[in-house]
């Protein structure tokens, strides 16, 4: 019998285990379990909250095909909010690490709850072999790749994992679907990677699309998000300020040019708790 509870940030929906109360002898194996459709809960994945010796707290995340993932931008923002909320600390201001990397988080309150986060996302990694990709360069933009016989100009950037960008002329009838997971598995990325379908609508707002390794279509992705800015800043697209528009919802982004971090603000839903029977 495990307790849990689901969450979303603007769509973007996982299982969120308290690890400071329960013992998951494998949460991969678990988070495909509960993820399922019919089945379980029909979740984009599993994130545990656990301790951790570098920051407040720790979050591991796991895809709904049991694949672990370093970093999860909607995801990182219900931690924090489940960290506040249900009482595992009493800041506002606190670091949460993923990946090994540590982000700090800003929650702004109403009620004495978290209304929205804003996360400090660090610093975009554009070196294309640390992205990684076989592609050389920093940074990585306008790289042709095909799938399905349909040619894309992608722009690579790490935000915490890799993110690949191309612009569309519009994402809705863009064949995310199809040739997503082409792309996500091409040998270009050792790892694989999230593949970004955007319509820029003005220099302040962004529409997108996105196909995540190891889970498929998202209505949200916040990792995505602030690769898309940092993409439309990187080809004069948009200011560095700027919405970035998802199925799920609108993200607020922004990648400072003072300390180089992209930060992002949204927010943190809580949807049900329950209590999982099955073996």
């Amino acid at each position: 019998m495990i307790h849990f509870t689901k969450m979303e940030g603007i769509g973007n929906d996982y299982v969120y285990i308290n690890g400071f109360q329960e013992h998951i002898e494998d949460p991969a194996a678990l988070a495909v379990k509960m993820s399922r459709y019919h089945f379980g809960c029909y979740s984009d994945g599993l994130i545990m909250i656990l301790p951790s010796d570098k920051a407040d707290f720790r979050m591991q995340m796991f895809n709904n095909d049991g694949s672990e993932s370093e970093m999860c931008g909607n995801g990182i923002r219900c931690v924090a909010a489940y960290c506040h909320d249900r009482g595992l600390t009493d800041k506002t201001e606190f670091t949460i690490e993923s990946g090994g990397q540590i982000k700090v988080m800003h929650l702004t309150l109403e009620g004495g709850k978290t209304k929205a986060v804003r996360v400090d996302m660090g610093e975009p990694v554009l070196d294309g072999l640390r992205i990684p990709s076989t592609v050389a360069g920093e940074p990585v933009v306008g790289h042709p790749m095909t799938a399905n016989g349909n040619t894309y100009h992608f722009t690579f950037v790490n935000m915490g994992n890799p993110h690949a960008v191309c612009f569309v002329e519009d994402p809705l009838t863009a064949p995310v679907t199809v040739d997503g997971p082409v792309l996500e598995c091409d040998p270009t990325f050792p790892n694989k990677a999230n593949i970004e379908f955007v319509r820029v609508m003005n220099r302040t707002h962004a529409k997108m699309r996105v196909w995540e390794r190891g889970t498929g279509e998202t209505l949200a992705c916040g990792t995505g998000a602030c690769a898309v800015l940092v993409a439309c800043v990187l080809g004069g697209l948009t200011e560095r300020k700027a919405e970035v528009e998802l199925p799920g919802g609108v993200l607020e982004l922004e990648w400072n040019e003072q300390d180089n971090h992209v930060y992002m603000t949204g927010p943190a839903t809580f949807v049900y708790d329950g209590v999982w029977l099955q073996d």
